[in-house]
């Protein structure tokens, strides 16, 4: 797997799939009078379940949330991937611990790395810690696609993308080449945070990608004497999610311990499974599992 392939030789073709889902899949065009498409193979086509992390704004917990979710669905005995799409500033392999981990190659696809339960995929493993990517779109979209269709996924019921914050190119690209089952934006509490969560949501509906559900991290700081101190407001994400009509997942409160998991690799969601953090964690992948297989009777 080569770390991005010639953008001019690829774009997005629409495909019909069984049971009235449309997915998309990369396209070899010929360029000239003549338009052809090679109709490929659907890319992960043995997950069952593909959901987006996403937040409109940096530094709000996205990649925490992603990480303990996978973690949590793995602990039910799901099988569970993955990815992070944040090319610029790729997270997982610190989280996970494996900063100095490289994957396998099997011919021309990649073989996940594997850790807690979790396959994982990032440009982090692929580049050096310094290295700084110096990429426009097209080479963004085209690693991606590369994430999708050149990595041995195998059989998952769920693959999780951790986004990058906003609203761009890598964004558009996952929610074009493949069927997401569902969002999940994460925010925290002040407004300056929840005026971005707006363009987040307003993206996915524009795409016609169905939202699970906000998440409310650093909702709030516990008190030696068992009070509660909203550093960031109060239930900006709740009052959010219900003025939009979207579900609330639930509130996650600031830790020590989950910024100490995040830095060291052991997730806090292993390291203190009983704190108000873990088991809030546990609540909202509990919640995510459930929608996802109630959307899913419906089909």
């Amino acid at each position: 797997m080569s770390p991005v392939h010639d953008e001019s030789t690829h774009s997005s073709c629409s495909h019909h799939q069984g049971n009235g889902h449309s997915s998309h899949s990369s396209c070899g065009h010929q360029h000239g009078n003549e338009h052809t498409c090679s109709h490929q193979e659907a890319p992960l086509k043995g997950v069952k379940n593909i959901i987006a992390v996403a937040s409109g704004k940096g530094g709000v917990g996205k990649s925490t949330v992603a990480v303990n979710l996978a973690i949590s669905l793995a602990q039910t005995g799901a099988k569970v991937g993955l990815i992070d799409a944040d090319l610029y500033g790729p997270s997982i392999p610190t989280m996970f611990g494996l900063l100095d981990e490289k994957p396998e190659v099997a011919g021309k696809n990649l073989i996940p790395l594997e850790k807690y339960g979790v396959k994982l995929m990032s440009i982090g493993f692929l580049v050096e810690v310094e290295t700084a990517l110096v990429w426009r779109g097209p080479m963004l979209s085209s690693a991606i696609r590369q994430f999708i269709t050149e990595v041995e996924w195998q059989e998952l019921d769920y693959l999780i993308f951790d986004l990058p914050p906003g609203t761009g190119d890598i964004q558009l690209t996952i929610a074009q080449t493949i069927p997401l089952t569902g969002a999940v934006i994460v925010t925290t509490p002040q407004d300056v945070a929840i005026a971005d969560v707006t363009k987040a949501l307003s993206m996915f509906r524009k795409v016609n990608v169905p939202v699970l559900g906000l998440v409310e991290n650093m909702s709030y700081y516990e008190l030696a004497d068992g009070t509660k101190d909203y550093i960031f407001g109060n239930q900006g994400g709740e009052k959010f999610a219900k003025i939009q009509g979207i579900p609330f997942l639930g509130a996650i409160p600031v830790d020590r311990a989950i910024r100490e998991g995040g830095d060291s690799g052991a997730p806090s969601l292993l390291t203190h499974p009983d704190s108000a953090t873990s088991k809030a964690l546990k609540q909202i992948a509990t919640e995510i599992a459930r929608r996802i297989s109630i959307a899913n009777a419906t089909l």
